[in-house]
Order: structure tokens, then C-alpha cells, then sequence
């Protein structure tokens, strides 16, 4: 029993000693058993055994590691963006009739107005051009080609451009409220083939409204 014992850790060792080698030799000869690498001497009887290999350390598979956290960061969703701030308003005053508007550019085109609409006549309107000595003449007479067309062009008509200024982001988030609760009213108002374009506009409202959060 004892030499089964030998024989067995004999071979064990030789199988960790030789992680590389699959083929043990076990010599047997005047009642002795011996297990070595090489082929037994021609006076010993031989038999071979197959070990299985066993793979070098440096050739086993690593362990699967743990990801990083800057890995972690490469995988992880994009956080999603903030909303975009409201648009660019600006708050006009139109130079006629001095009432407030706003504009999306800022830059309204000059026009004409008559100099009585601006103050610069100090006579009623009606007494300015709608009695008989009167600067300008009626259409009918200018059609038919009388009264002084170049005093209604230069003297009593004048070049006017409404003044603006950027409204402030708050100014601008209730420029923004204030049509978007009109518009909601034109729809509860309107008929269904109407609701069209105003859904529309809602629908344009409510996406520069998430910037005033």
C-alpha cells in the first residue's frame, strides 16, 4: 500500500514538474517501479502513461477585470442637453402712433408717414388737409393729373423708422406667454377646418416656451 502511495505522489509530481511534457514512462524491473521523462533502460519493462497538459500560467486566460470608471463614462448615455433659451425678441415702438410691438430682427424697414400723424403740423388734421387751402391736393385731382404731387412727396410726407431695443430673456418669456395663451384662445374659438396654421403656431410656441422653464 505504501508503494501505490509512492508511486502516486511520484506521479503527481512529475505532472506539476512538467506542465509542458504529456508523456511519463513507468519502468519496471526487479520488482521496482520507477517513473521518469525519458524512455526506460532495454532491461526494464516499459509502459507509458498520458498526462493531460497543463497550460503555463503565462498562457492562461486572464481574469475578466472589472471596466473602469473612465470606462464606465465612455459607455454611459450622453447626458441629455438643456433646453435652448428662448429666442431673441426685441420690443418696438412704432413712430406714427407710438404703440409697442415686437419684432423678431429688430430692424423694421422705414416708411412714409404725413408730418400731421407726427406732431409736426400744430392745426387739427381735417383743417390740414381737408379744407380748401389745403397743401395737399384730393386723390381725384391727382389722378387727373392736377394739385402739387411734389409737396405731398417732399413737404408733407417724411421718412420714419420705428426704434427697438432687445428685450430682456424674462421680457421675452412673457412676450412669448402672452401669445401663446391669445393663440390658445383662437383655437378654442375657431372652426375645426381652421385650427390648422394656430395648432401649428402652438406647436412653435410651445417649443421656445421650454427655455423660460
Amino acid at each position: 500500500m505504501r508503494g501505490v502511495r509512492v508511486a502516486l505522489a511520484a506521479i503527481a509530481l512529475l505532472a506539476w514538474g512538467t506542465a509542458a511534457s504529456e508523456t511519463v514512462y513507468k519502468c519496471e524491473a526487479g520488482g521496482r517501479t520507477i517513473y521518469q521523462q525519458t524512455p526506460c533502460a532495454k532491461n526494464q519493462r516499459q509502459r507509458t502513461i498520458q498526462l493531460q497538459d497543463a497550460a503555463p500560467a503565462a498562457s492562461r486566460p486572464a481574469p475578466a477585470s472589472m471596466p473602469s470608471p473612465a470606462q464606465d463614462a465612455a459607455v454611459a448615455p450622453p447626458p441629455s442637453s438643456p433646453p435652448a433659451p428662448p429666442p431673441t425678441l426685441f420690443g418696438c415702438i412704432r413712430a406714427t402712433d407710438g404703440k409697442s410691438y415686437t419684432s423678431p430682427d429688430g430692424q423694421p424697414p422705414p416708411y412714409m408717414a404725413p408730418l400731421g400723424v407726427l406732431g409736426a403740423v400744430s392745426q387739427p388734421l381735417a383743417d390740414t388737409y381737408g379744407s380748401r387751402g389745403a397743401a395737399i391736393a384730393s386723390a381725384p385731382e391727382l389722378n387727373r393729373g392736377k394739385g402739387n404731387a411734389a409737396a405731398v412727396a417732399t413737404s408733407n410726407y417724411v421718412w420714419v423708422q420705428d426704434q427697438c431695443r432687445p428685450l430682456t430673456p424674462a421680457e421675452a418669456c412673457g412676450v412669448l406667454r402672452d401669445e401663446a395663451e391669445a393663440n390658445q384662445r383662437s383655437i378654442r374659438n375657431a372652426f375645426k377646418s381652421e385650427r390648422s396654421p394656430l395648432e401649428a403656431k402652438d406647436a412653435q410656441l410651445r417649443e421656445q416656451l421650454k427655455g423660460c422653464g
